[in-house]
């Protein structure tokens, strides 16, 4: 395969920049299954939450096509099914054993910057890859290698942008408008976690008109800032109910006995089959798979572990997908790039510290404050939801065009 003299020097850049004498491992390969193939190849790790909400719509859209993702460690846990697998290593020839080991018939690069070697080799297989996100390069970069940015957009069977100006910036490197499309950003998951309706049914019932608020994946770090919030929330509404979800379930009794001890509060544990009632202060939800439920009864949710170092525990598009305001902290953990979707929506309430948690709870007890968050929220996980199935859509397009329809 003959190689432009463009792609000739950005191969001798990237080996200087890893070090020309490391050899780079031979990768330990499973065998290909027999069948379809999609890959994805998310080099950003940011963006992995995303991808993995994209391979479930790819799973539930085209369940007999396999699925391979290359990403580097960590993100979200992936359902059995997934192949994962390291990035390919920057060479020519790792990148061709890559290829001809795995053989895909369509391929997304998720976020990342423009990988020319990857796009070339891809064209010349004949492998529609669609840019989902695609870093803008730096002017540096686009000026050491004349030519570099439109071949590889060139080589790119679609290119997905996250706004317009991305967009026009990419025309001007030379993306052509036919393969430029303007989508919106790929988020992660906002499907609605499912619940047991005649259960919400019976608790809505039990709660009537009580104002509730929620603790979600509540680490015990965290225990005396909520307690403190719900203590200065009453002042405001006197039969205001918090529900609290621990982020270990085993933990349920050893945390209904701190709130308890904390202020004489009557707490109720689900776990031992206790009910809420006219007298409960604090709920503690300790059973499993029951968040769906919880973020169904309250207008008003503070994801946990984002006061803490921890790292926020949830999704935030979870609570937003179902109607429940966010109030979250500093740490967003691995879901920077949702919060900040949220945020520029001004979809969530963001408070700096502990002692700030109280005032933003009681400032959403009012309904049409805690509405206003709500309705943002559920602008954008709506429009993340069509990103989502877009890219999906395109990807088994290209599957299709290639194998003939499943």
């Amino acid at each position: 395969m003959r190689r432009p003299a463009g792609l000739t020097l950005y191969l001798a850049l990237t080996r200087k920049a890893r070090g020309a004498g490391i050899a780079l491992p031979a990768p330990d390969r499973p065998a290909r299954p027999t069948g379809p193939l999609i890959w994805l190849q998310v080099p950003d790790p940011a963006m992995l939450p995303a991808a993995a909400e994209l391979l479930r719509r790819l799973g539930e859209d085209r369940p007999a096509a396999h699925l391979l993702l290359t990403a580097p460690d960590g993100g979200p846990v992936l359902p059995p099914r997934i192949l994962r697998q390291p990035l390919p290593a920057p060479t020519t020839s790792a990148l061709a054993a890559f290829l001809d080991h795995w053989r895909p018939d369509a391929a997304a690069q998720i976020g990342g910057p423009l990988d020319p070697l990857l796009l070339h080799h891809a064209a010349a297989e004949g492998l529609p890859v669609i840019l989902v996100q695609p870093a803008v390069p730096p002017r540096r970069a686009l000026r050491l290698i004349p030519g570099l940015a439109r071949r590889a957009l060139a080589d790119a069977a679609r290119i997905l942008a996250p706004d317009a100006g991305t967009a026009r910036i990419l025309r001007r490197l030379g993306g052509t408008a036919a393969a430029i499309e303007t989508v919106g950003r790929l988020e992660e998951g906002s499907a609605a976690l499912a619940c047991n309706e005649a259960e919400r049914e019976s608790v809505a019932h039990v709660l009537h008109v009580r104002p509730v608020w929620l603790a979600a994946a509540l680490p015990e770090a965290e225990i005396a800032a909520v307690i403190e919030a719900h203590r200065a929330a009453l002042r405001l509404a006197h039969r205001l109910l918090l529900i609290v979800v621990p982020d270990d379930p085993a933990r349920g009794a050893a945390f209904a006995m701190a709130l308890a001890d904390a202020g004489d509060w009557r707490v109720a544990l689900r776990s031992a089959e206790q009910e809420v009632d006219e007298e409960t202060e604090v709920y503690v939800a300790d059973t499993e798979g029951e968040l769906g439920l919880w973020y169904r009864l309250a207008p008003i949710t503070y994801l946990g572990g984002s006061l803490t170092a921890t790292g926020c525990l949830r999704p935030p598009y979870e609570p937003a997908a179902l109607g429940s305001a966010v109030v979250h902290g500093p740490r967003t953990g691995g879901h920077a790039g949702a919060f900040a979707s949220l945020s520029e929506a001004r979809a969530v309430r963001e408070i700096r510290a502990a002692a700030d948690l109280g005032e933003a709870v009681g400032d959403l007890l009012a309904p049409d404050r805690a509405a206003l968050l709500a309705h943002n929220a559920w602008a954008v996980t709506s429009s993340g939801a069509e990103v989502t199935g877009r890219v999906a859509h395109l990807l088994l397009q290209a599957l299709d065009t290639r194998r003939g329809p499943a």
